[in-house]
């Protein structure tokens, strides 16, 4: 089972995410090696400021998704299902190819859920490995305990999306369930895989300072070194009604991040400063932001140019 909604699927049918179907009792993967989207991006457009700073990443995603958010930005491609499933035939050498002659160092499993397409995350992973190409992993966090284990050692970082701290919200908004999101969340910490978390906060809906609150505290729980990046919520899909995030809700989150413990809270869509990393130990400024550019760097190797303490990361 790939995700922790553990489908079963009839005869002919697909699961939940439209990926998987089940032919003559067999159960396949529709959309192996057929990405409907593979772009060179920045490292902390994912968003992963504590990976490789700096570097280009080669992002890949297809059709589908085992979530059904209603404020989703990417409904376009991840809420095709079934047999209307879109995309181009791409095999894993090519792919590998093209990440090297654009210089990337690691391949992103982003834009939809990658769990839909686990398959082709694995080979992938695997044969970058052998090229000397990391793997990062965007996801919402609803595998199933199998898939964080096959995940581990093949996964260098994961960026989960944490997307509130309540259940209603992800039975309501998400068609899925809470408890598997702060299991994983544990489970691929303590897997050794580099670990990053987003938060779209939506007006309303999950961005009360008792929930931000409880969500800062359950993230420092983990480890305080986990960076927490709170995202600014845009109308879109099937909350078009609902208002962008105003940007002093963002910086109260923020506030209240920091307040918990966690050493490194950032905001998207402010000003830069709240994209800066400094040290928790000294304070001093570390890296400084513009958007997904990196203009200062104040670190090497991983360390502190001013206090030498070393930065939880990969380097």
């Amino acid at each position: 089972m790939a995700c922790a909604h553990r489908c079963v699927i009839s005869l002919d049918k697909h699961g939940i995410c439209g990926t998987r179907k089940n032919i003559k009792g067999g159960f396949f993967s529709t959309v192996y090696e057929f990405p409907i989207a593979v772009h060179v991006d920045p490292i902390e457009k994912k968003p992963l400021f504590h990976f490789l700073p700096g570097s280009k990443t080669m992002s890949i995603g297809t059709a589908g998704c085992n979530f059904k958010c209603s404020f989703c930005q990417n409904f376009e491609i991840s809420q095709m299902r079934g047999d209307s499933l879109s995309g181009q035939a791409l095999s894993i050498n090519d792919l590998l190819d093209n990440a090297q002659a654009t210089g990337c160092e690691s391949i992103a499993y982003t834009y939809n859920e990658p769990v839909v397409f686990l398959e082709y995350v694995l080979d992938t992973a695997q044969a970058a490995h052998q090229r000397g190409i990391k793997n990062v992993y965007i996801s919402n966090g609803f595998e199933s305990e199998e898939s964080i284990q096959l995940l581990t050692g093949n996964i260098d970082a994961m960026n989960i999306d944490l997307k509130a701290f309540t259940d209603n919200f992800y039975l309501k908004l998400c068609k899925g369930r809470l408890d598997p999101v702060l299991e994983n969340i544990h489970k691929a910490y303590e897997n050794g895989i580099w670990i990053e978390i987003t938060t779209l906060l939506i007006p309303g809906a999950n961005d009360s300072d008792q929930e931000i609150r409880a969500m800062a505290a359950f993230i420092a729980s983990v480890s305080k070194n986990i960076p927490w990046h709170l995202s600014r919520f845009f109308p879109s899909f099937k909350m078009t009604d609902v208002p962008p995030t105003p940007l002093s809700r963002l910086e109260r989150a923020r506030k209240i991040g920091l307040e918990e413990g966690l050493h490194f809270v950032y905001v998207g869509n402010v000003p830069k400063e709240s994209n800066t990393t400094y040290c928790p130990q000294c304070d001093e400024i570390l890296i400084v932001r513009d958007g997904y550019q990196i203009s200062q760097r104040h670190f090497k190797d991983g360390h502190c140019l001013h206090c030498g303490l070393s930065i939880p990361g990969i380097y």
